[in-house]
């Protein structure tokens, strides 16, 4: 499914005084960081936390705001794993990965690893919320703000023309290999609209970033989470609502008003492994708690992605200055 495609404060320890009634003297404790430690492990030392990071980019930046919270915060020794989708399902199943922080709702391996195996166990959304539509750029939007919805581009369908479209408006599809219904969608709305493919998503955001910097109108293809939603500002055209029946991939052809209705919103799950989950862990229940939206993911990932940032370093820099929600996930 993930075929979609896809800030500092200084942590402040606090020291803790104890009176100790014998002797009449004071005892400084842990800090504030070590207090949250033991809050949430009853004492249990973290050990070594297995993650597991998916080939893009949001994904490396959930694994490494983990990373940073796990070792500073609980003294965790954490690896980071680089298993491809679905086999990470049985990496998880044999305990060589703890947990896996983004899975694009992977219904037939739910089904096999949690449901029939019960070695996955589900660990509930991690917050950010997966989505596909059809985009334009918001100066294009506050020009013409009849575009909010695709019946406003009825008549207007000339002003995206091209060169590969003639006298149609071009509609710029995504890359080839990602969920997609754009052509059926045209047909069955009835718009005069050519859809055009540039190929791989890299090709795809050449093309109408190009036209961005350019100040020209396009229509496109795209989704959230994706760190470029933080250098480029772009406006959805709202699409119809969604109908019982409604399709998302054409790939299996039929009727074209099956796929007259938005995309759908991914929900985008955490999974951990039984082994882990039933450990004592501390790491566990902090895990579980963690809670990203798609802009605290999408900015950690473009310092990651767009800016080269260091993966470990631009982690450790959003959880210094998000200290409100990571003292959420460290203490319940």
């Amino acid at each position: 499914m993930r075929k979609l495609r896809h800030v500092p404060v200084v942590a402040v320890a606090v020291a803790l005084a104890v009176t100790v009634a014998a002797c009449g003297q004071k005892k400084e404790e842990s800090s504030a960081s070590g207090s949250s430690a033991n809050a949430s492990s009853g004492g249990k030392k973290c050990g070594k936390v297995t993650l597991n990071e998916q080939a893009w980019a949001g994904s490396t930046a959930n694994t490494y705001i983990a990373k940073a919270v796990l070792e500073d915060k609980l003294g965790c020794t954490v690896e980071i794993t680089k298993i491809a989708e679905i086999p990470v399902y049985q990496a998880m199943a044999d305990g060589k990965v703890d947990a896996v922080l983004e899975d694009w709702q992977h219904t037939d391996e739910y089904k096999k690893y949690i449901d029939q195996a019960g070695t996955v166990v589900m660990g509930g959304p991690l917050g950010v919320e997966g989505h596909i539509g059809w985009f334009i750029p918001k100066y294009l939007m506050d020009q013409h703000p009849e575009f909010k919805s695709w019946e406003g581009l009825k008549g207007k369908e000339s002003l995206f023309k091209s060169a590969e479209s003639g006298s149609q408006g071009m509609f710029l599809g995504g890359d080839p290999s990602y969920v997609q219904k754009d052509q059926e969608l045209i047909k069955a709305l009835g718009l005069n609209l050519k859809f055009v493919t540039a190929g791989a998503e890299p090709a795809q955001v050449a093309r109408w970033s190009q036209l961005y910097k350019q100040k020209k109108p396009v229509l496109f293809y795209w989704y959230t989470p994706q760190y470029l939603n933080q250098e480029y500002d772009l406006s959805e055209v709202k699409l119809p609502a969604r109908t019982s029946g409604c399709k998302d991939d054409s790939k299996g052809g039929g009727d074209p008003n099956q796929y007259k209705c938005a995309y759908d919103v991914t929900i985008i799950n955490k999974l951990f492994s039984k082994k882990f989950a039933q450990s004592g862990s501390p790491a566990y229940p902090v895990l579980k708690r963690m809670k990203l939206t798609n802009d605290d993911q999408e900015l950690v990932a473009k310092k990651i992605a767009g800016d080269k940032e260091d993966p470990a370093k631009a982690g450790k820099e959003w959880v210094a200055a998000n200290a409100d929600k990571v003292n959420a996930w460290l203490n319940g």
